[in-house]
Parts: structure tokens; C-alpha cells; sequence
């Protein structure tokens, strides 16, 4: 059965939880009228367990991609390599590094429109053959003679694998009338093939800014190897060559999505701004605010005691981006001045331990173990009227749904000044703003102003209620989810019409 819609999903729904999921979820539930498949693209299948919500009905199919092959060989053989193919790899690597001398992803296009050349390559080919090692010296040779080939080597190859992946997916990717992307990456590249090879139509919803993400991400991650790296630059404060090369990839990524999706859809003003600069076409370009269903918070805002508990709530993963360690830290200098808060942590773990561990260490080292509770993923409206304030620590957020379903419950949110929380907090139109501050916004991992502001919401409790105040009217007055389900309703009836 050919679906209306095919959402283009990249390590989201409906595997993992959490803000884009549940947007993801809302969408589908909330358009009944629209049939749905969904293209679930991971990086390798270990990393996954089981489905994390029940499909809607108007669900028809799922099917998933992984962008580590399990079909390499694992004895290379020797091989010449197909060479009408390569002159389309060297067009497309050229096309990753200086997207900006293409105009309008016309060099990418040429390379799609050859895809038969690509699609007769072997991944064994790219990695094995003659002519991968030619392709490969040469842009070393070419690039950066002076660094390390094997640092050089490892990182051409695996930056390039998945899209091969990518390609080999094509034959069996479910057709549908429109393809919906949720992200740039490497899911808005499988949305530009689809669109190139079956001549349909692609949108595109951005939540958090993919490129400026990864761009985080790669600033920080240790399997990139240089010997240039120190915390993530060189000693005169310059990113390192190969994270460079692996930044203009998703730059290029984030071009070629933008350039081929009509519409190009953003969660907030800043968001938008951010969409454009990165080279989306302001003409295509415009927001579409997440939203919640405010009848089934309303229960929950009855539930809020007169007096507010003395707890503080994080809620979400707990993973580098959401800057956890501030958070902990934020919470020693609380528990010092207010001795009787309670920290909770809500949210899963599992994706990745490592920095889960990190966290519990260092609640234990700073003598937090009795004061932060973990409650792991639970349902978050029930928890909402036991908080006193809902925090995010976050180094980058769009538009987290967990400060529009705090606010319906009259919660105040002490939210980084990343993404639309600013905007949300302190109000965007001069009539939004009118109704006063719901929260406050404090600078990236500066845990002292974290925790000052905290203090500040429980040891004046006349401003907390002109939050909490702010925060109802806000939510009542902007935040509606029929308005999302309108501008949606209309986005695919156009497209479909198409």
C-alpha cells in the first residue's frame, strides 16, 4: 500500500523516546486523515531495542535502514574498482567539502541523476578496490600531505560508508505520495535521493538545528583521531583539520537538504534565522510552533499544591547534549542554601552509559546521593504537579515540548539560553511578552547561575506565583495543538495536491 506520507526518521521514533518522538507521535495521532510509512534510519541495529509506542492505526508500514553495513567482507580480495563510478565519488566528495561553489546543489544533483553509477559500486569496491585507493591518496596528497594518512584514511572511509548504505536502501525504501524528513543529515539525504529518483515531493521539519548539533557533537567526541587534539583544537584555538573536513560534510548535508525541500519548516523564529543563514531559501521558509494537548494537562494543573514542593526537576535524556554535570553541579550549590530540596532526575539512561555513569559519579563525589533521585522514563504530567521548577541545563534544544507542558501546569522553567527557550520563557510578540517572564534563561554550563536562579524561585515565593502565572497564560493563550494539526492538515494537503 503506497502511504501519503513517508516520514524520514533518524534515530528517533519509534525506537527512542523523547521530545522529537513524541512530536513524531502527536503528528501521526493527530492527522488521521493521512496515511503514514515510516523510514526508520539507525546507525547499526545492536544499537536499538524494541518499539517504544503503540501505532496509530493509520500507520501502514515501517521499515528500517542501517548506516553500519553488515555485509562487508572481511577478507579483503583484490580488485580493480569501477571507474565510471568514481568520477561520481570524486564529483560528490568535491560537492561535501565546498558546497558553497555549487549553487543550489546542482553538483549533488548531477551526482544523484548518475546514481546507476553508484548503485553498480560494491561497498566492497569503495573500500577495497584499486580505485578507492586512488581516489583516496589523492585527495590526501591534494588536501593535507602534511597530516597523518592513516587518521586521514580511516576518516574518508567512514564518512563516506554510510552513504552507500544509503544508496543500497533505495531498493527497498517504501514509496509513498510525499516524503516528510525530520531532520537534515543523513535522513535529509535519503529524502533528496528519494526525491531525485521517484520524482516526489520532500518536506522538511528541523527541531533542533542538525548541522549546528553535530557541530557540537564532533567538538567534543574522541573517535575522531588527530594528533592535533586538544579538547577539540589545536593550541591557536583552530578546529582541527579532519573534525573540519567531518563539520563541512554535515554543512553539505544540511545545504543539499534545504536547497531540494519545499517547504522548509522551522519550530521557532531563531530557528528560522539559523535555517537561512545555513543557506535555506527565506521564500520556502517558515515556522510552525510545536505544540500540547492542553485538556489533558488541565487535571494536572489542578493537582499543583498552594505551596510549592522544594523539588526541582530535570526531565530528560541524561546525554552529553542535555548537560547533566551542570545540572549536578547546580544542585550542590542549592542543597547548601535550601537544605531541603530534592533534585529529580526524569529520563532515560540507556543511550549512553557511559556518561550515565559519569553523572551518578559525580553526584556521589559531590554528596548528592540522598538529595537527586533518579526516576527514570515515567509519565511526565503525573510528575509535573510534584515539581517546584522544571530545569534544562541544555547545550542546544529546538522547542522542548517538556517547557510548553510545564508551563500548562503552571511550572516555571530555568531553561540555557539555547534554541526557543528564551522565546519562550520571556515571551516572542510584544503581546506574548505583555504577559511577563514564565521562568528565567541563564548562560551554557554556568552551574552558579544556575543555581542562583533556582534559589531565587524558592526563596520568593510571591515571584514564583507571577512565574507560574505567566506560565498558564502562556500555554493557554499560544500553545494550543490544534493549531499544529491545522498548519500540518495543510503543509501535506498542498503537497499531496502537488
Amino acid at each position: 500500500m503506497q502511504a501519503d506520507i513517508g516520514l524520514i526518521l533518524e534515530g528517533t521514533y519509534p525506537y527512542v523516546r523523547g521530545g522529537v518522538s513524541s512530536w513524531i507521535h502527536q503528528i501521526i495521532g493527530g492527522l488521521p486523515e493521512f496515511t503514514f510509512t515510516l523510514i526508520f534510519i539507525g546507525s547499526k541495529k545492536a544499537d536499538y531495542g524494541e518499539i517504544q509506542y503503540d501505532m496509530p492505526a493509520n500507520v501502514v508500514n515501517l521499515s528500517c535502514f542501517y548506516l553500519v553495513s553488515e555485509s562487508v567482507s572481511d577478507l579483503p580480495k583484490t580488485r580493480k574498482g569501477h571507474k565510471k563510478a568514481f568520477v561520481d565519488i570524486r564529483r560528490m566528495y568535491e560537492y561535501f567539502q565546498t558546497p558553497e561553489k555549487s549553487s543550489k546543489g546542482q553538483a549533488f544533483g548531477d551526482v544523484l541523476r548518475h546514481i546507476k553509477h553508484l548503485k553498480t559500486l560494491d561497498l566492497n569496491d569503495f573500500l577495497y578496490s584499486e580505485e578507492a585507493w586512488d581516489f583516496i591518496t589523492e585527495r590526501y596528497e591534494k588536501g593535507t600531505p602534511t597530516k597523518s594518512f592513516l587518521d586521514y584514511f580511516w576518516s574518508i572511509r567512514a564518512m563516506h560508508q554510510p552513504i552507500f548504505a544509503l544508496i543500497d536502501a533505495l531498493d527497498g525504501a517504501p514509496d509513498a505520495t510525499v516524503y516528510h524528513t525530520i531532520s537534515t543529515g543523513y535522513a535529509g539525504l535519503f529524502g533528496v535521493m528519494l526525491h531525485h529518483l521517484k520524482q516526489r515531493q520532500l518536506i522538511l521539519t528541523e527541531h533542533g538545528i542538525y548541522t549546528k548539533e553535530r557541530k557540537i557533537d564532533l567538538s567534543q567526541v574522541e573517535w575522531i583521531e588527530d594528533s592535533e587534539k586538544v579538547g577539540a583544537a589545536t593550541l591557536n584555538g583552530e578546529i582541527s583539520y579532519l573534525r573540519s573536513m567531518w563539520i563541512k560534510f554535515f554543512e553539505a548535508l544540511g545545504r543539499i537538504t534545504y536547497d531540494v525541500a519545499t517547504p522548509v519548516i522551522a519550530i521557532s523564529e531563531g530557528n528560522k534565522n539559523r535555517q537561512i543563514k545555513d543557506g535555506a531559501d527565506p521564500d520556502k521558509t517558515f515556522v510552525v510552533s510545536n505544540a500540547i494537548n492542553l485538556e489533558n494537562l488541565q487535571p494536572q494543573r489542578v493537582k499543583r499544591p498552594e505551596t510549592r514542593p522544594l523539588v526541582v526537576g530535570f526531565i530528560g535524556r541524561v546525554v552529553p547534549i542535555k548537560d547533566v554535570k551542570t545540572f549536578i553541579r547546580a544542585m550542590r550549590n542549592v542543597c547548601s542554601e535550601i537544605p531541603a530540596v530534592e533534585a529529580w532526575i526524569i529520563g532515560g539512561e540507556e543511550e549512553d552509559p557511559k556518561y550515565a555513569q559519569e553523572c551518578r559519579d559525580m553526584i556521589a563525589s559531590l554528596d548528592l546521593v540522598d538529595d537527586m533521585i533518579y526516576k527514570g522514563f515515567c509519565n511526565v504530567a503525573e510528575m509535573l504537579p510534584k515539581l517546584g521548577c522544571v530545569v534544562l541545563s541544555s547545550i542546544s534544544e529546538g522547542l522542548p515540548l517538556v517547557v510548553l507542558e510545564a508551563f500548562a501546569c503552571g511550572i516555571p522553567i530555568i531553561s540555557t539560553d539555547v534554541g526557543a527557550c528564551r522565546e519562550l520563557i520571556e515571551g516572542g510578540s510584544e503581546e506574548d511578552k505583555a504577559l511577563g517572564f514564565a521562568g528565567a534563561t541563564v548562560s551554557i554550563a554556568n552551574s552558579e547561575e544556575l543555581a542562583n536562579e533556582i534559589v531565587r524561585l524558592f526563596n520568593d515565593p510571591e515571584y514564583g506565583k507571577r512565574l507560574s502565572k505567566a506560565a498558564e497564560q502562556r500555554a493557554d493563550k499560544y500553545f494550543g495543538e490544534q493549531s499544529l494539526f491545522d498548519s500540518y492538515r495543510e503543509v501535506y494537503s498542498e503537497a499531496l495536491e502537488r
